[in-house]
């Protein structure tokens, strides 16, 4: 299995071609449009800012090949982010696979919430195969200021100041705000269920 991780400048994306390389799965880290197409998965990781990274893609014109992927997908971290609809980060348009906005977090009370959000949490409401083996017990950990608002794309939520979209899925695509990386055996299993879709 050829897995390509889409390279757009962002940060973190070593750490997931090693997750991988523990998986066994094969992953190439690529802007070349014809490479990713052709992959049976592909990835889409990142730490980041969100206007950046879509000038970046358009540079490339992965803005365009993006939502044509026909492959199972994931999106993690920037790279959820990056698949809404628009992000209150640089007022950015960004991909709109999810027709979801990207709002940034206002702590109500700064002394109990932090922004970013940096830390573990649990996973609830989950429903996917992405999920199979996990149930509200599982923690990932994340490392965000900005959230995907819920809709009917989530697949977990995680509470953080709000409820918010944790993971989502639409079609081929999926997608995850925390870093599977990052989240030990859990973050681990997500990726291996991903690997198995």
């Amino acid at each position: 299995m050829q897995v390509a991780i889409i390279k757009y400048n962002a940060g973190n994306v070593q750490s997931v071609l090693y997750a991988l390389e523990r998986l066994g799965a094969e992953a190439v880290l690529t802007d070349d449009l014809e490479a990713i197409s052709k992959a049976d998965k592909v990835i889409f990781p990142g730490q980041g800012e969100a206007s950046s990274a879509m000038r970046y893609l358009k540079e490339k014109k992965l803005d365009k090949l993006i939502p044509q992927l026909k492959q199972d997908f994931f999106g993690v971290c920037l790279g959820q982010q990056l698949l809404c609809a628009h992000s209150e980060e640089g007022n950015t348009e960004c991909l709109g696979v999810f027709p979801v906005e990207v709002k940034k977090f206002k702590p109500e009370n700064s002394a109990d919430f932090k922004v970013p959000h940096i830390g573990w949490n649990n996973l609830e409401n989950l429903k996917s195969p992405l999920l199979e083996g996990l149930d509200d017990t599982a923690f990932v950990y994340y490392v965000h200021s900005y959230y995907c608002e819920l809709s009917e794309f989530s697949i977990a939520s995680t509470d953080y100041i709000l409820p918010f979209s944790a993971l989502m899925h639409k079609a081929n695509f999926y997608a995850m705000q925390a870093h599977p990386e990052k989240s030990g055996l859990v973050g681990e299993k997500i990726l291996r269920n991903f690997l198995e879709l």
